[in-house]
């Protein structure tokens, strides 16, 4: 007795692999860019509804990820341009360590706010390109590519975001 195959059933399961393997990332992603955990969530869900709109862009598992990522970058910075606004909170669920003493809290506390309060600064561009170069450590190329520029754009959006913040950091010493 042959076994009955559901003809949807390869392409939910290749969609649901898709999903697990990216979630985490392109979350993380979309939140460093937004600063907003619920935001970043609704966001990538937005994001995935997107791409797997397009099946045939993830047959290629290498180019479906950095397609998936552009996708993010772009939802997350049209988010913003809509929004008018970028606002930042904490990720809760971040582990807290026993190691840390009190202070050491507090002082890790205030470094994180003085550096959102930094990034508020920055253009939605300019703080994507900054994120996705410096902490990401995507090449700029890559940078470009999923913010559909040049990667002279890439650089001018670094270079920028880069002096406003060390015009920051010199006025918050004085």
């Amino acid at each position: 007795m042959s076994e009955v195959i559901e003809p949807g059933l390869e392409l939910d399961e290749r969609r649901n692999r898709f999903i697990s393997e990216h979630l985490r990332r392109i979350t993380i992603q979309i939140y460093r860019i937004v600063g907003n955990l619920a935001d970043a969530q609704d966001l990538t869900q937005e994001a995935f509804i997107k791409a797997l709109q397009h099946e045939e862009q993830l047959k290629d598992e290498q180019k479906a990820a950095h397609w998936l990522s552009r996708i993010a970058t772009n939802t997350a910075i049209d988010f913003l341009r809509r929004s008018g606004r970028a606002s930042f909170c904490e990720i809760e669920n971040a582990p807290v360590s026993h190691a840390e003493s009190p202070e050491q809290l507090l002082l890790r506390s205030e470094q994180r706010n003085y550096l959102e309060d930094g990034l508020r600064l920055l253009s939605p561009r300019e703080r994507a390109a900054l994120l996705l170069r410096d902490v990401e450590g995507l090449p700029a190329e890559e940078v470009a590519q999923r913010l559909n520029c040049s990667k002279a754009t890439v650089r001018s959006h670094i270079a920028n975001a880069r002096v406003k913040f060390r015009r920051y950091v010199e006025r918050r010493k004085r």
